[in-house]
């Protein structure tokens, strides 16, 4: 896809962006320019101080395609707290126009590539759109988000990924991974059938999906698509791994009427519900008590034959075997070609297939949040979301992965995938998920990528992208990156460098293009004009040389001796040869009025 505006309408503005705030992402010019020839893909990078409002932006497109997705998704499985047609999200308003490209199924023969979509949504209305180049589908500008084009107007998946603790960036997502939850659920409940990956669109990959990130692109990858994991982290080959779950969890007597029969009239005794759901069980203990227990992987297990996600990783595994005693079942995994080639027959040969049987699996392991706390969440505008969600030990949770062992170049032993350093896990990561997700149409929100990484991977970030995301005809990214790394801009063109500003007195936040051309342009340049630091030192550093420049301000001490405890002091630096070169040409100016 390709983003051309955006502007907040809500009366009460969007976080830092207030009601009016209005965004071109594109110039006609630019855009033409684009779609006229194959360019390399570009993201947009977005910099400027902290609390500049650099975020507010990704969240805002994160929540109003959170919004669009609750729209989209089969209303049966909602949750109450969304089935409400009035209620109205934040933000409560606003106007969203991208090109999208057409999957060449929905084309005619002369029908445009790409597809003009304009979205927008007033306070206490139904959002609306109007799809402007493709008259084939006899859209109006009063047709509701509700037809049957929503699969066609959307982004296959809209990603998030933070760095850090930027829980304004996740929320929206957050909220959609329970939706994630209930519609799976909701289909064991009421014994329907479940396709075995998410319906939603939506997916925050945080470091809880790290290792089935890495998993998934080394188990499928070929040698010179892993090249970027080579040549920066050193991963030469994975060696083995084990997936862990756990397939029953206990049932109070009171979560049982979720399993009851739909009709309200009908009274059903405990052990009805039980015996109507293949789902349930029922056993009684040595005191003679009465413990009731649901298979939460029934609708996710198959026979031998069955494309279901556990048979399918039962077939791949090396060993696997169920604990009795806690019902959990093991999988081992030794790697060779035969292991890679059993996963490419039981996942369709895509490495997506199985990320997205991996997010089903994680997925249940919010079967311990209450429907009262999901609720909450729901309709919540907190930043602090997370911390009221449980955090599970692991041996109460549903699936996680144990024994990730890989060979690294020029380390004699295997390593736990643990043992990588931060910046060299958020590498995998924010790679591996371009990887993953490059054959797709999809809108890309990355919040400070690059944080752990050395000056080297900063510097190549933007190569490693494009490497990762090669162009393709049919389809398609787009992506934001919040940064506050000149070397992302230094590789970037000024139209692709989105720079925030936010007004110290009123809060209110502004993009501007830079003034000069950032691609190929020096460190120094970048960090003066984009980030307003005029000096290339440190702040400590930057007071000593004060300290030394007054001293020579003041007079009275021998000045080469001043000198040569600045070479003493400071290491090499702009401001330091400005300073030496300042009392060098004192001393000539002394030396020509001595002579006249």
């Amino acid at each position: 896809m390709k983003l051309l505006r955006l502007k907040i309408t809500d009366p009460a503005g969007f976080r830092s962006l207030p009601c009016g705030f209005e965004h071109h992402f594109r110039t006609e010019w630019n855009l033409q320019d684009e779609l006229a020839k194959a360019d390399h893909f570009a993201p947009f990078v977005c910099a400027g101080p902290n609390g500049s409002g650099k975020s507010n932006l990704l969240e805002a497109l994160a929540a109003i395609f959170f919004q669009l997705e609750i729209l989209r998704v089969r209303r049966s499985f909602l949750p109450e707290a969304l089935q409400d047609e009035t209620l109205d999200l934040s933000p409560i308003s606003f106007e969203l126009d991208y090109l999208i490209r057409v999957l060449p199924e929905y084309r005619s023969s002369n029908s445009p590539e790409w597809a003009k979509v304009h979205i927008w949504k007033n306070a206490g209305e139904s959002v609306r759109f109007l799809w402007e180049n493709q008259s084939d589908f006899g859209t109006d500008i009063n047709e509701p988000f509700t037809s049957s084009h929503i699969d066609m107007l959307l982004p296959q998946y809209v990603l998030g990924y933070s760095s850090g603790e930027n829980e304004i960036l996740s929320l929206p997502f957050f909220k959609m991974r329970f939706v994630q939850f209930d519609e799976y659920y909701n289909a064991l409940t009421q014994q329907l059938p479940y396709p075995g990956h998410p319906e939603t669109r939506l997916a925050y990959l945080d470091n809880g999906f790290s290792q089935a990130i890495l998993l998934c692109n080394l188990l499928f990858l070929d040698e010179d698509n892993l090249r970027p994991f080579r040549e920066d982290v050193g991963i030469d080959a994975l060696q083995e791994f084990r997936i862990i779950v756990r397939r029953s969890v206990g049932l109070r007597p009171e979560q049982l009427a979720a399993f009851a029969s739909e009709d309200e009239n009908q009274y059903q005794l405990p052990e009805d519900i039980v015996n109507s759901n293949p789902a349930l069980q029922f056993h009684i203990d040595e005191q003679g008590s009465l413990h009731y227990r649901l298979n939460i992987l029934h609708l996710l297990e198959g026979d031998e034959r069955s494309s279901l996600m556990i048979n399918a990783l039962q077939r791949c595994a090396t060993l696997s075997y169920v604990d009795d005693v806690t019902d959990t079942l093991i999988l081992d995994y030794r790697i060779n070609e035969a292991t890679k080639q059993a996963f490419r027959e039981n996942f369709d040969g895509s490495p997506l297939a199985l990320f997205q049987a991996f997010q089903v699996l994680l997925a249940l392991n919010l079967y311990v949040v209450s429907d009262t706390l999901k609720s909450d969440l729901y309709t919540s505008t907190s930043h602090y979301v997370s911390e009221t969600v449980p955090t599970l030990a692991s041996d109460e949770r549903i699936m996680r992965f144990k024994h990730f062992y890989f060979r690294k170049i020029g380390v004699e032993k295997p390593m736990l995938l643990k043992e990588l350093s931060d910046g060299e896990h958020q590498l995998l990561h924010s790679l591996g998920l371009c990887v993953l997700f490059r054959d797709t149409n999809c809108l890309l929100l990355l919040d400070e990528p690059e944080t752990h990484f050395n000056p080297n991977w900063r510097a190549s970030f933007i190569t490693r992208l494009r490497q990762c995301l090669p162009d393709k005809r049919d389809v398609g990214q787009e992506m934001l990156i919040t940064t506050h790394t000149p070397f992302l801009i230094s590789d970037s063109k000024p139209d692709k460098v989105l720079v925030f500003s936010k007004d110290e007195t009123s809060g209110v936040v502004s993009i501007s293009h830079p003034d000069y051309n950032t691609l190929g342009a020096s460190i120094n340049k970048i960090t003066m004009n984009t980030f307003g630091k005029h000096e290339t030192i440190g702040g400590y550093a930057q007071s000593l040389l004060e300290d030394l420049r007054r001293r020579f301000e003041i007079g009275g001490e021998d000045r080469e001796a001043l000198i040569t405890e600045i070479h003493q002091q400071l290491g090499d630096s702009v401001e330091k040869l400005l300073l030496i070169n300042a009392i060098l040409n004192q001393n000539v100016q002394d030396s020509e009025r001595e002579q006249s």
